[in-house]
């Protein structure tokens, strides 16, 4: 299904956003390994997570992931260790494009039978799981955290632990620093120093946990807010001390001129007096996941921008550098990209008759888009439903803060 998306006069709601997948998809590892678990609370209800669900309560010998890339990834190293135990792991088409060599390749050094179907590099994958050696093993820093957070949840029940030092350049440290915190709540203190990381050998303690909600998905009400005419927006549950890096997302909009107010409950949301951005530079190497979001902010706030270490965007759901470029060219814009970098120097083509955006199958592209019915009423969102990845009741939640939503036959991008 595709909408037409018509925008409110002013955005006052409070809204309850959906819990971390990130958050839920470490806790179902780390639960999954751990005698005795204790269910973690409040986990996300999105396919991301339903998929890690099913991969540990179903079993079996052929597990499906679709286009769930942190699954992919988490799933390759907990079946890797899995003594005994023989599956296949495969997904989507998109996700036979996506690389896993890195990954394969490292648990392969630690002692891992693996094994590519297909394409040498790519999933799917036949996993012989064994008892892991572990000892000490290097990275490539740059690379997906989500290869370096599944080696180290797995990394207690090597022989030996693991001792993993990451190389060059470091990108996404907070979600490295996310699966540090969960490991240690749940009885296993690594330490860090510097680019290394060393886990011992031990067990997880199961452990009451509660998941706590997502600020990447807060992202979108920033954008909101820096749209709306008026805004004041609550966000219920978000806190000040997340184990999430995107929560340097209230920290990001303050330029744009968004406030956020911490409360016991949560966070408010206002516009404060100015915009203090005539240029907008930043690195978002550590926070990628909130490319689109801010992207999509500055073009329709005319703020200029450079946005760096974005590297990791291409090899996500869809090839995000190219789709932000191509969608918002609908709109008028002429961005400069590059593998690890976004610019828009303010320049402007002819806006497309009744853009119709395309959201490659990427939920974060869906969410970006939507808001900019605050500029253009009546914008068509392309395959709506690729949401329910991370934040399934997205288009209920717009419809409570006074949201339009036209639907239209999903081979209409016309109108």
């Amino acid at each position: 299904m595709n909408y037409k998306v018509f925008a409110p006069a002013d955005c006052k709601v409070s809204i309850e956003l959906p819990t971390s997948k990130s958050i839920s998809n470490r806790a179902l590892v780390i639960n999954a390994l751990c005698n005795d678990a204790i269910p973690a609370e409040h986990l996300s209800d999105c396919d991301d997570t339903r998929v890690m669900q099913r991969a540990f309560t179903e079993g079996g010998n052929l597990i499906d992931i679709h286009g769930a890339g942190t699954a992919m990834r988490f799933l390759t190293a907990y079946y890797a260790q899995k003594k005994g135990h023989e599956c296949t792991i495969t997904g989507s088409e998109r996700m036979k494009q996506r690389p896993i060599k890195i990954l394969v390749d490292a648990l392969r050094s630690l002692g891992a039978e693996i094994q590519y179907l297909e394409k040498e590099g790519f999933p799917p994958l036949r996993i012989r799981g064994k008892k892991l050696s572990g000892g000490s093993l290097s990275l490539p820093g740059n690379v997906s955290s989500q290869y370096i957070s599944a080696l180290l949840m797995i990394a207690p029940y090597m022989s030996n632990g693991l001792t993993l030092t990451l190389t060059g350049e470091l990108v996404s440290i907070p979600y490295i620093e996310m699966t540090l915190g969960m490991m240690a709540h749940f009885g296993i203190r690594a330490s860090r120093t510097g680019h290394s990381i060393q886990v011992p050998a031990g067990q997880y303690r199961p452990t009451p946990f509660r998941v706590e909600p997502d600020w990447s998905a807060a992202s979108y009400w920033y954008e909101i807010a820096v749209l709306a005419p008026e805004a004041k927006i609550k966000l219920p549950g978000l806190s000040a001390d997340s184990l999430q890096g995107d929560a340097r997302i209230a920290e990001l909009f303050q330029p744009l001129g968004i406030s956020t107010r911490f409360t016991p409950d949560g966070i408010e949301l206002s516009k404060s007096d100015h915009t203090e951005k005539k240029f907008y530079e930043c690195d978002l190497s550590e926070q990628p996941d909130l490319a689109q979001t801010l992207v999509v902010s500055c073009c329709l706030t005319g703020i200029p921008f450079r946005f760096t270490g974005l590297q990791t965007l291409r090899i996500k759901e869809t090839d995000r550098i190219s789709a932000l470029r191509d969608e918002l060219a609908k709109l008028g814009y002429t961005l400069t990209a590059s593998d690890s970098s976004l610019e828009w120097r303010g320049d402007m083509a002819e806006t497309a008759p009744h853009p119709s955006i395309a959201t490659y199958d990427d939920h974060r592209m869906a969410m970006a888009f939507a808001p900019a019915a605050f500029r253009v009423p009546g914008i068509t969102i392309q395959d709506t439903s690729v949401v329910d990845k991370s934040y399934p009741h997205y288009w209920d939640d717009l419809h409570k803060a006074g949201f339009s939503l036209s639907s239209q036959p999903k081979g209409d991008n016309t109108l």
